[in-house]
């Protein structure tokens, strides 16, 4: 048994039948455009990560100025006496 029920003379059999087909040098390119998918896919999926991890610290940067932003308006209003409403 090998993988999945299919033995190694069964792959084997197949391989064969692919090369009679396509021919060696179409199976050497079908490699090499596989591995370049491949290589291309991992560069997307680190590039996607790096970017989300970016905008993860912008939001931080972000949220900390708002935060500090109100600090400051309420520091403002604090600052300011109240009004008293006049009775005439």
């Amino acid at each position: 048994m090998g993988l999945g029920g299919i033995s190694i003379w069964q792959l084997l059999i197949v391989l064969v039948i692919i090369i009679l087909i396509f021919g060696t040098k179409k199976f050497k390119n079908i490699g090499s455009d596989l591995g370049g998918a491949l290589k291309g896919f991992k560069k997307a999926m680190n590039e996607e990560e790096k970017k989300e991890e970016d905008e993860g610290a912008d939001s931080v940067a972000a949220k900390t100025l708002d935060q500090k932003d109100a600090d400051f308006k309420a520091a403002d209003k604090a600052s300011q006496p109240e009004e008293k409403p006049t009775d005439k």
